[in-house]
């Protein structure tokens, strides 16, 4: 998969890959995660492959006290995704990846909010590291 390095087959198949637009924050980790593992926007001209993605982004609360106070939570991102032949209109890929992280909810809210934000921004590179693996073992299949 990795012959060739940047100018191999699977790093020229991934570089013509365009990704939609995604809705919300985590939309655009994703996305700009994604488009530095593809390499997106290195070709000049009309990309052959479409990523579709939506995503479902989700935190919940798991420990909790007598006095019904949470002490820890959840963040849960999963991206359904799929890899379209431009020209043909083929659905090549059509899977899901998704990973979670758990964090302490403490006294100090700044706290939590930079948790939450960390966890999504880790979520974020895991569940784009995942979708390129797919679809690089997509592409050097198809080669």
């Amino acid at each position: 998969m990795y012959a060739g390095g940047g100018s191999g087959g699977v790093a020229r198949a991934l570089s013509d890959v365009s990704i939609s637009p995604i809705e919300g924050q985590s939309g655009w980790l994703v996305r700009n995660a994604l488009a530095d593992r593809l390499g997106a926007g290195r070709q000049n001209g009309g990309s052959r492959y479409r990523l579709d993605i939506r995503l479902d982004d989700r935190v919940e609360g798991l420990g909790q006290l007598s006095n019904d106070t949470i002490t820890r939570e959840r963040r849960t991102l999963r991206a359904r995704y799929q890899l379209v032949d431009v020209q043909s209109g083929a659905v090549l890929v059509d899977a899901t990846a998704g990973s979670d992280a758990g964090f302490d909810v403490v006294n100090s809210e700044y706290a939590v909010i930079a948790a939450e934000q960390t966890a999504l921004e880790n979520l974020s590179h895991e569940v784009a590291d995942q979708i390129v693996t797919r679809i690089s073992v997509q592409l050097r299949d198809a080669e």
